[in-house]
């Protein structure tokens, strides 16, 4: 398959509402989705600070991955 074709299929995709798609798993259940979403969250902290533990700062040349969604460390 060309790359323009490629091109062709993904532009002809509906973007998700992510929103949606999350209450219609927990059935509209607003208080599920939140509670699930917030584990999700925990669980991908706990990943970060694991992999930024085990990585090297050579490995990504200085960077470092950061748990909170700041630029540069500023808010």
């Amino acid at each position: 398959m060309s790359a323009a074709q490629q091109r062709t299929e993904t532009e002809d995709v509906e973007p998700i509402d992510e929103l949606a798609a999350a209450l219609a798993w927990h059935l509209g259940d607003k208080d599920a989705t939140i509670r699930t979403l917030l584990d999700d969250c925990k669980h991908l902290r706990q990943q970060l600070a694991f992999a930024r533990g085990t990585m090297s700062v050579g490995f990504a040349r200085g960077w470092r991955p950061s748990l909170d969604r700041s630029v540069d460390g500023q808010r």
